[in-house]
């Protein structure tokens, strides 16, 4: 391999290519050839027949510069024009579109298949649209995967060169006009932190939408509190036929749980380094995303970047028809050269959400938070378990029973008028643990109605009864219910050069376990919020000891925490515990 830092990966051999034409999708066999697809061809039932003739060329063979091959399916107009191409960087199958797992999925989230061709890679865009309007699409089977040669790698350098040398190769083509763009959600939006940053000449612009920017702190130790089980799940993508290796995150977080080894330093996006412009996609509600895709965009180099924040999760938000329009004046503009009003669409644009059907969207600013939001203090009252913009003078510690019941404590507020809460939260806590030497403290800030009942939102169309189980203690990315956050107390060490006031950020690279009495000071970034209460209405504070929100997906576990003993939380005099949220002045 070409990245010195694979010396240092720890591999486990990839599960097994079934290449049946069925659990890859129905264009899945290999066979490196031409065909023109044809207008009105439904590729497999349940799916949109094509608006337009589209040109496929199959498993075509790409030479990385250690000469290790790759193979892409690309998908362009049948003209003679030049034009751009949009790349869906990812280990998922280039041929997927129609394989029974993502057609359950989006069958499960209510989605169902009808708003795509089949020929869509998984969180990619559909090639039939774009090709109708003068693009090409090239879903590659990047290294390791399916019948692309080499051992796959996840997140890092490794990527970012091979997306380098794609997107050059796919400039160089006779078809193409030498623009390039990256676009996708989740994982297709986190690879383009990586290669984007590697700076292509021919890479135009880009489209994140949703996607971490860092796996160690975004992925594997969120909080400094390990997570296999996620992990798990993503690997179960790298399958090849080729016998390669995968990379193995699990073991890499068991051989090196600090965030300084070269092995997540190397896992660390840099979007500083990115200039070219960029149209950013978040939301407040991905537990696995968020986080990520703000501090991506805080740090993006791009003087030409736009944020847009949703109230959906990304998948119906990405397919939505209106908003596929609206990329595609983005992309029109930079890679078409299209002259139209893109430049004035607002820097950014941001969301309230009510938990109640009245969210407000796509609401205009320079900034975000914007000007009007000012971070305040609500202190908590371990006597009447309440938050008050003045700290008590004496201490009155607050205890729970770690893993126990109720296993956690909170505080609350009810507001007499409108109040909206927008940009970056943090809490403060002071505590200590008897009885262990360390905590794994969740922080969860919750909307209550006027009668105390806990209020959270479905982001997918579906809110049936399977998915209400799912996502009542889990399955957090499909239904929101707070700003969350959640620190390993032995790790709370800030990272002095980043870190600020309003949002805490670590070093996770020390263990400083607790002594029985030691009361330590937890600096807890909570994920970014626009929230509305109305007169009547609750804020309430969970402290925790257990991941209330849960896994991100449905059937996967959520962390466990290293909890024993009893947590104690002090909430006055020189220990006054608060939660810092950003209020809209009136």
């Amino acid at each position: 391999m070409t990245v010195k830092i694979t010396e240092d990966m720890k591999f486990s051999p990839s599960f097994d290519y079934i290449d049946n034409g069925i659990e890859h999708g129905v264009l899945s066999p290999f066979e490196t050839k031409e065909v023109i697809l044809k207008k009105g061809q439904q590729i497999a039932e349940g799916f949109k027949p094509l608006s337009c003739d589209i040109r496929m060329l199959k498993d075509v063979p790409v030479k990385l510069r250690d000469g290790v091959t790759i193979y892409t399916d690309v998908y362009l107009p049948v003209t003679e024009d030049k034009v751009p191409t949009l790349i869906a960087w990812s280990p998922y199958g280039k041929s997927a579109g129609t394989a029974p797992r993502y057609k359950n999925l989006f069958g499960m989230l209510g989605m169902g298949n009808q708003w795509n061709s089949g020929l869509t890679k998984f969180e990619a865009p559909d090639p039939a649209y774009w090709v109708e309007h003068g693009y090409a699409v090239c879903n590659p089977d990047m290294r390791g995967i399916a019948h692309s040669e080499g051992n796959t790698t996840m997140l890092g350098s490794q990527e970012a060169q091979d997306g380098y040398d794609l997107i050059e190769w796919l400039a160089a083509q006779s078809w193409s006009n030498g623009k390039t763009a990256l676009t996708g959600t989740s994982y297709l939006a986190f690879s383009q932190w990586y290669i984007a940053a590697e700076m292509p000449p021919h890479l135009t612009c880009i489209n994140p939408t949703e996607g971490l920017a860092d796996g160690y702190r975004d992925l594997a130790f969120i909080g400094g509190i390990p997570d296999e089980n996620f992990i798990e799940r993503l690997a179960v993508n790298h399958v090849s036929a080729k016998g390669a290796q995968r990379e193995d995150l699990a073991k890499e977080m068991q051989a090196a749980p600090l965030a300084d080894a070269p092995i997540w330093e190397d896992k660390v996006a840099d979007p500083s380094k990115i200039t070219i412009p960029a149209f950013v996609i978040a939301s407040y509600s991905n537990t696995l995303h968020t986080l990520g895709t703000f501090r991506s965009w805080r740090t993006l180099g791009s003087k030409e970047k736009w944020l847009r924040i949703h109230d959906r999760q990304e998948w119906p938000y990405y397919y939505d028809k209106a908003n596929t329009e609206e990329l595609r004046r983005f992309f029109d503009y930079y890679l078409l050269g299209t002259e139209n009003d893109w430049l004035d669409t607002p820097r950014v644009r941001y969301s309230v959400l009510d938990f109640e059907g009245g969210n407000q969207t796509d609401i205009p600013a320079e900034a975000f938070p914007p000007a009007e939001s000012n971070n305040t203090k609500y202190y908590m009252n371990g006597k009447f378990r309440a938050l008050q913009q003045k700290p008590e003078q004496e201490d009155l510690p607050v205890k729970y029973l770690a893993g126990g019941l109720p296993g956690r404590t909170s505080f609350q507020m009810t507001f007499d008028e409108e109040t909206q809460f927008i940009g970056y939260p943090k809490a403060k806590l002071f505590m200590q643990a008897e009885g262990y030497n360390d905590m794994d403290v969740f922080v969860w800030v919750q909307k209550l109605d006027k009668f105390g009942n806990v209020l959270s939102e479905f982001v997918v169309p579906n809110h049936g009864a399977t998915l209400q189980d799912f996502t009542q203690e889990g399955a957090s990315a499909l239904r929101y219910k707070g700003a969350w956050g959640r620190l390993r107390a032995s790790m709370r060490q800030l990272n002095s050069k980043i870190s600020t006031d309003e949002i805490p950020a670590y070093t996770f690279d020390k263990v400083k376990k607790l002594d029985d009495s030691e009361i330590v000071e937890l600096d807890i970034v909570l994920s970014p919020v626009g929230l509305s209460y109305k007169a009547g209405e609750t804020l309430r504070i969970v402290i925790s000891s257990k991941d209330e929100l849960g896994a991100v997906m449905p059937g996967t576990p959520g962390c466990t925490p290293d909890n024993k003993g009893i947590h104690v939380l002090h909430t006055g005099g020189e220990y006054a515990s608060y939660v810092q949220l950003p209020l809209m002045k009136k």
